[in-house]
């Protein structure tokens, strides 16, 4: 029976902090006390957070792809993305993994299936220091979407199934020259391309959104599979997204939708790069607005794996928030939200020992250890 003790510790329970002392024994915590012993590894009054739980992350694609044009190994880019959301706190992980993109050439179109392979295959042989799940992001206006996603409907893997509309002139991308700057140049199309492209999006928009999404949404209920709308911006949106079962509402562009998804119970997600940066990169809703006003459940680290962290202490320093509340954002509250909350995302007694330990300066916290069922990992 391998037993190790913390001590000393600022212990972020789900309701208080105690300065006191964290058991581990095979993998789980085995005891938390109030107060602090003589043995074990002293934190010297350094904060011990649950390790974070993400549930929307494109890290994998960007390590993929780090530049235009080029493919990195893939099971060798997964290995580094478990390495970067490790180092960044992350214990448990939904690989969000697109079906279907707005531009003919994109790589979401073909890659799909190697990188949820390469993701299974790490999980399975113990590759992986974290926990990985999928996420599978479904753009509706395309074609194909439903009859490749229906091919994953019992992966063992999959935990979040998540619908998106990314049509120019609605939710994101709600103002159309905001979407004309960003694939400008996000991938040097020319201004007639550009109006080309509008004009086929939408066409597709009208012919296959409202099939492809009631498909998918049919095989989550079937499935008991947690899904999320995206980028709502209307009360209609909303409703949508209600009428659908959606647990989630990821990225709500207005006050309006947020308002809205509070009020039907959904868990609102916004990303944590808007709150560091103190406002979205698409001109919509700020986070921190949001969070000012109560109505964020979830924090998701998006493209940024280390924001997490940094978005959570971002809010302490400014609003003056506990950091035990705070941080269920990126802990219960996701793990709750797709159901893993028996054994995860909160400290507390035969619960997964899946935790950090962070030292904060008053400028930038830093990262000082990740365990994950008690072993260090990072």
């Amino acid at each position: 029976m391998k037993e190790k003790i913390y001590t000393n510790y600022r212990l972020q329970l789900s309701d208080r902090e105690v300065l006191g002392t964290l058991v581990v024994r095979d993998g789980e915590i085995a005891d938390i006390q109030p107060d602090t012993v003589s043995i074990g590894q002293d934190g010297e009054g350094d904060y011990l957070l649950p390790g974070l739980v993400e549930l929307h992350t494109d890290n994998l694609e960007r390590c993929m792809s780090p530049r235009p044009g080029i493919r990195w190994p893939l099971d060798a880019a997964a290995s580094y993305h478990d390495r970067d959301v490790v180092t960044a706190g992350i214990t448990t992980v939904c690989d969000a993994i697109a079906i279907g993109d707005v531009k003919p050439t994109s790589t979401r179109l073909t890659h799909f299936n190697p990188m949820i392979n390469a993701v299974s295959e790490g999980q399975k042989c113990g590759r992986f220091a974290a926990d990985h799940r999928l996420h599978l992001r479904c753009e509706v206006s395309y074609p194909e979407v439903y009859d490749i996603v229906a091919d994953y409907g019992e992966h063992p893997l999959l935990s979040l199934i998540s619908v998106m509309d990314h049509t120019p002139g609605q939710r994101q991308f709600v103002k159309i020259e905001k979407y004309t700057e960003y694939y400008m140049g996000k991938y040097g199309i020319s201004r007639a391309e550009m109006e080309e492209f509008i004009r086929v999006r939408q066409e597709k928009q009208q012919k296959y959104a409202e099939k492809n999404r009631q498909a998918i949404v049919s095989m989550t209920q079937a499935q008991a599979i947690a899904l999320a709308s995206h980028d709502d911006a209307t009360v209609e949106h909303v409703r949508e997204a209600v009428r659908d079962n959606a647990a989630i509402a990821e990225f709500p562009t207005t006050l309006e939708a947020a308002k809205e998804s509070r009020r039907h119970g959904l868990q609102v997600l916004m990303g944590a790069p808007n709150l560091v940066l103190g406002g979205s990169h698409s001109g919509n809703i700020s986070a921190m607005e949001l969070v000012e006003l109560d109505l964020v459940d979830v924090l998701s680290s998006d493209y940024v794996p280390r924001s997490l962290l940094q978005g959570i202490f971002t809010i302490v320093g400014k609003l003056g928030k506990p950091l035990h509340e705070a941080m269920k954002l990126v802990t219960e509250n996701p793990a709750t939200a797709i159901g893993l909350d028996g054994d995860r995302g909160s400290l507390e007694v035969r619960k997964r020992a899946d935790f950090i330990t962070v030292h904060h300066d008053g400028i930038v916290p830093r990262l000082t250890a990740v365990f994950v069922r008690g072993k260090r990992v990072g």
